[in-house]
């Protein structure tokens, strides 16, 4: 009884984190509040759950089905897991000197960077004051509930906290992160600075973010991973498990 409850209350704090995130509703919360609830429904009811795992086990098609149903979710773990490790060591990526930072744009507030936004600003800003050389790429176009596109919000939040408008260079077009790196790296070749970047995004969309580089040839590739808030972290970080693997059937 004791261990039951104690069950009990950790899938109800899981099932709260993926909660926590609304207004956001995305499969990161869907997939995290279904299986929540799932695991809640098991251990309340395990004496029913327990005896019609022993009907089914009797038959031979019951066995298959179960036996099945315990690889695939042990498939599941252990692939939630090698990606979380990828995704982590993505966000730890070192930069290097001379590389050009790519922010990544995210939802604009009317002519205002959301807190998502501001953070991924506030991590290029930290390494821009400390290498007065480098030049940075703003990415991000106009979304249909944007007054102005997330490329010119972030120009001018950067200039607004000391960056030389010269050092600012706007990317526009962009509606994806595909299409934020594609358009960046044709800017790049235009003007001739190579392929070397330090890409500026939230923690959990680096390792993502990183292998469309490369699908675009990125040369070296450093991360400055901007800090997501706590509730909504859960949420993202398994809607990138789902991004991830979508991106490896493109």
């Amino acid at each position: 009884m004791i261990i039951r409850n104690i069950l009990i209350v950790l899938e109800g704090l899981l099932l709260l984190s993926f909660l926590a995130a609304f207004p956001v509703f995305n499969l990161g919360n869907i997939a995290g509040i279904g299986v929540s609830m799932m695991l809640m429904a098991a251990t309340i009811g395990f004496g029913r759950f327990s005896e019609a795992v022993k009907k089914l086990w009797q038959s031979t098609g019951g066995k298959i089905g179960l036996i099945t149903l315990v690889v695939l979710i042990a498939a599941g773990l252990c692939l939630a897991v090698f990606l979380s490790i990828r995704m982590i060591s993505a966000m730890n990526r070192e930069p290097e000197k001379g590389d050009v930072v790519v922010v990544l744009g995210c939802q604009v507030k009317g002519e205002r960077p959301s807190r998502m936004l501001a953070r991924r600003l506030d991590a290029a800003l930290e390494y821009l004051n400390s290498e007065p050389e480098a030049l940075v790429i703003v990415s991000g176009g106009k979304g249909a509930d944007e007054k102005i596109s997330e490329a010119e919000c972030m120009r001018r939040y950067l200039e607004e906290n000391g960056i030389a408008p010269e050092r600012i260079i706007m990317e526009d077009k962009s509606t994806s992160t595909d299409e934020n790196l594609e358009f960046s790296f044709n800017i790049m070749d235009e003007r001739g600075l190579g392929r070397d970047i330090i890409l500026v995004t939230d923690g959990y969309h680096q390792h993502r973010a990183q292998l469309i580089a490369k699908a675009h040839g990125a040369g070296h590739i450093g991360a400055l991973s901007a800090g997501t808030e706590l509730r909504f972290i859960p949420t993202y970080w398994v809607r990138e498990w789902f991004a991830l693997c979508r991106e490896a059937f493109r």
